[in-house]
């Protein structure tokens, strides 16, 4: 009976965890659509998408009835988690891709997905193995290697700040999406009520700390098309896949993302090729498939 039981939540396995490369391919524009809505203030890009992320999810539920929008009431637990998870990683992302190069901070956010195989693998109560060790010193190595012939530009201090937050993004997704696999019976459409929470403490936010800058037509396609996608289907995506499917194998092939992302914004003239931005990428996707080979 354990073993008829088992085959058959393979194939749920095996969708969840396609469902999750759908939000790694929707986060592989996320760097280059941030460049694009460059010269708006971090929290107030922060709230604008996810005000847009909030109607649209809104407008789906609704086309369900009743017992869609009955998602939205769930525990504070996990509510807590996905919105604490989500608001810190975007503001950081924000702040991080204004500050510094856009290659390189988004390079070295996406230090979360080899972050998934290690966290995931001691969360499971396993050992970390050589391969494990192997993936992660690659991974630093090729942070490191971003650094090599550093631009005046690349080493200011503001940029050593975005740089310093693109590292806090790796740490807290990984972290949520891992402490996300306890609310497996959570439905996904909860995070429309989370998208709508952080466009308010964003905007909450933006109106303490920063000046309002009022998006051109050029800034409010980038906000829409965040909203829409990298910030609104990809989390429930995502949200799904990490409760259901198989997390070392996601955050291997979360790698997939920097790879796209990093030749999107050089195929798009948002940043220069260089020998050390290759170097990094090559050394920071292989870390994650050595890793999670052995996860």
């Amino acid at each position: 009976m354990s073993e008829l039981s088992e085959t058959a939540a393979r194939p749920g396995q095996a969708r969840a965890t396609g469902i999750g490369l759908v939000a790694i391919m929707l986060w592989a524009a996320l760097a280059l659509l941030t460049v694009h809505a460059n010269g708006i203030p971090s929290f107030e890009l922060l709230s604008l998408t996810f005000g847009v992320a909030f109607l649209a999810g809104l407008a789906a539920l609704a086309m369900g009835g009743r017992e869609r929008l009955a998602e939205l009431r769930q525990p504070a637990a996990p509510w807590l988690t996905a919105f604490v998870g989500i608001f810190l990683y975007h503001a950081l992302y924000f702040f991080a891709l204004s500050a510094a190069p856009a290659a390189q901070a988004s390079l070295i956010a996406y230090l979360w997905p080899l972050l998934i195989v290690l966290l995931s693998t001691l969360a499971a109560g396993q050992r970390l193995r050589l391969p494990h060790l192997i993936g992660a010193v690659l991974g630093l190595a090729g942070t490191f290697s971003l650094f090599l012939g550093k631009n005046t530009e690349a080493a200011s201090a503001g940029a050593a700040m975005g740089y310093l937050a693109a590292f806090g993004c790796a740490f807290v997704w990984s972290g949520y999406s891992v402490a996300n696999r306890k609310y497996g019976a959570t439905p996904s459409g909860m995070l429309v009520g989370v998208c709508g929470a952080i466009a308010v403490a964003g905007a909450i936010c933006h109106l303490v700390f920063e000046t309002t800058i009022a998006p051109n037509g050029g800034q409010w396609l980038a906000i829409v098309a965040l909203g829409l996608g990298p910030t609104g289907l990809a989390f429930f995506a995502w949200d799904h896949a990490t409760k259901h499917g198989n997390l070392p194998l996601l955050g291997a092939l979360s790698y997939l993302a920097p790879l796209v992302s990093t030749l999107l914004l050089i195929l798009t003239g948002q940043a220069e090729s260089s020998l050390a931005i290759i170097v990094a990428a090559l050394l920071i996707i292989g870390g994650a498939a050595i890793a999670a080979k052995a996860a």
